[in-house]
């Protein structure tokens, strides 16, 4: 890749929740503008921000390649508040392309795909990213996951995005270490939570803690404690494409550390 070499990036891992967090005034939408502010002031600025989120789903791997993507609307039952959001960051075709051509597929070792019609940012990547960067600057790419595909060549793509940090890209896994919406109480406190929600959640914290990264895309072997966790995987496999890209020895920073309507596991990493 020809891409200058710049300072590295952080990597970052974010409990997204419910999608009322990117409007409400509430702990986590403040962490995320606070975690921005932080990033921003550091500097250099991220050049590219490559977002994986729980919510695009394909067939193969893609990447968004369109100058302008939509602000996706991808849920129900909300506030009309919500529907309004939009995030207008600019996409880059050129920098698409040049991603595509340097990861590979893992399986296949096809190029990624573009996709330059159909997607967008979902609210897994933009309400995130609004409170952190309202300014809406800097372009976004999303990458698409494969779910058929299984959890350890999920965490494969991830170590060969490690590289882009070392070019201003600053990757953005936007998911949920518990996710399980069948059993959510709404009326719960951040500090309750199931016993199998805390537990499943202080497991993937203890690897992440001790730096065994490799064991992340293992969680399936916990059984029905997995099962509860997650009845589907879609927002635990983004943890592992920001844990695939964390360079050896980077010691992680845990923030929101609680759990939403009793189930939403909304634990955060950055590394870096």
């Amino acid at each position: 890749m020809d891409w200058p070499l710049s300072v590295r990036q952080p990597v970052l891992f974010l409990g997204h929740g419910s999608p009322m967090n990117a409007i409400e005034d509430n702990a986590y939408r403040r962490s995320w503008e606070m975690l921005g502010t932080e990033l921003l002031e550091r500097g250099p600025h991220p050049r590219l921000i490559l977002c994986i989120s729980a919510h695009w789903i394909t067939r193969g791997w893609q990447l968004t390649a369109m100058d302008d993507p939509r602000t996706i609307h991808d849920f129900g039952g909300f506030p009309q508040a919500l529907f309004d959001q939009r995030y207008p960051a600019p996409g880059s075709p050129a920098m698409a392309r040049a991603i595509s051509a340097a990861v590979s597929q893992p399986g296949s070792g096809a190029p990624l795909g573009l996709d330059d019609l159909e997607w967008g940012l979902d609210h897994g990547t933009w309400s995130v990213l609004k409170p952190m960067f309202p300014d809406a600057s800097i372009p976004v790419i999303q990458l698409s996951m494969d779910y058929s595909r299984p959890p350890a060549e999920h965490f494969e793509l991830g170590q060969q995005l490690r590289a882009l940090r070392e070019r201003g890209v600053l990757i953005v896994g936007s998911g949920n270490i518990v996710h399980n919406l069948r059993a959510i109480r709404r009326e719960a406190a951040d500090h309750q939570a199931y016993d199998w929600a805390i537990e499943f959640d202080r497991i993937t914290g203890d690897h992440i803690a001790e730096g065994r990264l490799e064991a992340l895309d293992g969680f399936r072997a916990l059984g029905p404690l997995a099962q509860m966790a997650h009845p589907t995987w879609d927002h635990y496999l983004p943890l592992l494409y920001a844990a695939g890209a964390v360079e050896a020895g980077e010691a992680p920073r845990f923030f929101n550390n609680s759990f939403q309507a009793a189930s939403i596991s909304m634990r955060s990493v950055i590394w870096g």
